[in-house]
């Protein structure tokens, strides 16, 4: 269980998150979304452990969170893959810093290529790869630590539209297969509700939950399910609770 208790976040007058408080049960898939300013990418820092809350607390399995660690992978949008390694060097790196058997990091590896479609590729170089590919790569080395939790900064915000959705196919696969906890920020109201099994709104000035939804969809997805009714309709849902706290903040 990730927890999140009345967490607020100052920089010096500016308060950029104010008593957010939210539980995400182990396995569950949850998107962030927002208007600009609502200090989505700042939650999901203080997840992650990259700063400290100014008030309030981040737990994650009872454990306060007071930096990073191995339980929680992080995946920005610009994927930063190191470009002097190999994709199958770049999926071991954060292994490599782990207390496990050789023999086990080259299983992970193996497994993680494997399920993320990065097998025939795995000697290749980033710069050899497209957009998609590299956050494939990325997702997998994050991946392949085995976090409780894996935290999604926009991964596909710089994707086309085509490499896009098979990129959301990819990830809903990868979160069946391997029942990891994913708290994923995005900008894309549609991406969100195709995506996660709940979407969190984040108001404006300052930044806080407005809006807390499930998603009435089966788990298993197509693509085709962006043209049923209950789809369009919880978009529009949600696209209506952004805009509604994004004016009432201007």
């Amino acid at each position: 269980m990730l927890t999140l208790d009345a967490v607020s976040q100052r920089f010096g007058a500016f308060t950029a998150l104010s008593d957010v408080t939210l539980e995400v049960p182990e396995g569950q898939f949850v998107c962030l979304v927002g208007a600009s300013g609502s200090g989505k990418s700042t939650l999901l820092s203080l997840i992650a452990g990259l700063a400290r809350p100014t008030s309030g607390a981040v737990a994650l399995h009872g454990a306060p969170v007071t930096g990073p660690g191995p339980d929680r992978g992080l995946v920005f949008q610009s994927g930063a893959v190191y470009p002097f390694r190999t994709v199958e060097r770049n999926v071991a790196f954060g292994l490599e810093l782990l207390p496990i058997s050789r023999a086990e990091r080259a299983r992970r590896v193996d497994w993680y290529l494997a399920e993320t479609g990065l097998t025939a590729l795995r000697r290749h170089l980033p710069k050899q790869l497209s957009g998609g590919q590299r956050q494939r790569v990325a997702i997998a080395r994050a991946l392949a630590c085995e976090p409780s939790v894996l935290l999604l900064d926009e991964p596909f915000g710089a994707l086309d539209v085509q490499t896009k959705e098979d990129m959301q196919l990819f990830l809903r696969r990868v979160w069946r297969d391997t029942g990891t906890t994913i708290v994923m920020v995005t900008h894309d109201v549609e991406e969100a509700v195709f995506l996660g099994q709940r979407v969190v709104v984040l108001a404006c000035n300052p930044g806080r939950v407005a809006a807390d939804l499930t998603v009435p969809l089966p788990d298993d997805r197509p693509l085709t399910v962006k043209r049923l009714p209950e789809f369009l309709s919880m978009r529009a849902q949600v696209e209506d609770q952004v805009r509604a706290y994004h004016e009432s903040a201007a």
